[in-house]
């Protein structure tokens, strides 16, 4: 059990439920005499408040624990930047469909007492890095947690490209683009693309043609430790681009490679321990209730 006695708090911008929310975690973790750091770009957000405002680098090199106020693109965001640092992330979700934000919050101080005092799953999480090449030369670099997308960008045209795993040939497309997703990211993009939905203890990536070509092309599912890359065509007359969770971007021109790997750093996601990945999918996705129930 970790000891928390530094806890950092990140909120999601815009929103004035999330600075409401802050606010009430801020005079709870006091009240539990713990110190309190407010990311920086929510303090600047936020009028009056007498909390330490502090970068993501000084939060991931001081707290013992960061909470997240917000939807799971606020906690995407926060993984990206403090996974180098292995603090564990806690989401309190003030988003829409929240399956990485676990507490509720009308529940907030009930449920994360219990964290405090250790009554919580630790679960890991994987994260890709995808690299842009022109001509050989490195032109930018991203880290995703969900999912690396390459797409048209504004153009409604297609992209033509060939996919190659550790070296080995696998196929060429003609897509409006390929999502290389986590099993974090199974949920999102790639499902509505028709990609498999992946337990969180995969140690696996699926590669989801977007709108492809032809009928023949199918999701397919890779071990997690190998290298895909991706070669654009040199004959097309667009510049797609690469989104990294829909948030970093690399702009790239046509023969440009990219490259995507597993990243060496982790994300340390806290549950309660009534967990259940597959009660959130149900709730999430409104899959049914076992039969001759009404309630699950």
């Amino acid at each position: 059990m970790i000891q928390f006695r530094n806890v950092g708090i990140i909120g999601r911008l815009g929103s004035q439920q999330v600075i409401d929310t802050v606010f009430r975690l801020k005079q709870f973790l006091a009240e539990k005499n713990l110190h309190v750091m407010l990311e920086e770009s929510i303090a600047e957000a936020i009028s009056e408040h007498d909390m330490q405002v502090a970068s993501y680098s000084l939060m991931g090199e001081s707290c013992d624990l960061a909470i997240v106020v917000g939807g799971d693109g606020s906690v995407l965001g926060a993984a990206r930047e403090l996974a180098p640092y292995n603090i564990p992330l806690l989401g309190i979700n003030r988003g829409n469909l929240g399956f990485l934000t676990d507490i509720k919050p009308d529940e907030l101080e009930a449920q994360i007492t219990e964290v405090l005092e250790g009554r919580y799953i630790v679960e890991e999480r994987f994260l890709l890095t995808a690299h842009s090449y022109h001509n050989d030369q490195s032109t930018g670099c991203a880290d995703a947690l969900n999912d690396v997308v390459l797409h048209a960008g504004q153009s409604a045209r297609m992209i033509e490209f060939e996919i190659f795993l550790d070296g080995q040939f696998i196929s060429s497309q003609r897509a409006d683009g390929l999502i290389i997703s986590t099993p974090t990211g199974s949920t999102a993009y790639a499902l509505s693309a028709g990609g498999p939905i992946m337990h969180p203890k995969l140690d696996a990536i699926v590669v989801v043609p977007m709108y492809p070509h032809t009928l023949s092309s199918r999701p397919i599912v890779v071990d997690a430790r190998s290298e895909l890359k991706i070669v654009i065509s040199p004959n097309i007359d667009i510049h797609p681009q690469v989104s990294c969770d829909a948030q970093n971007h690399l702009y790239c021109a046509p023969g440009d490679v990219i490259t995507v790997r597993k990243n060496r750093h982790k994300v340390k996601l806290l549950h309660l321990l009534d967990y259940n990945y597959y009660e959130i999918c149900r709730n999430k996705l409104g899959w049914g209730s076992r039969l001759g129930r009404e309630h699950d």
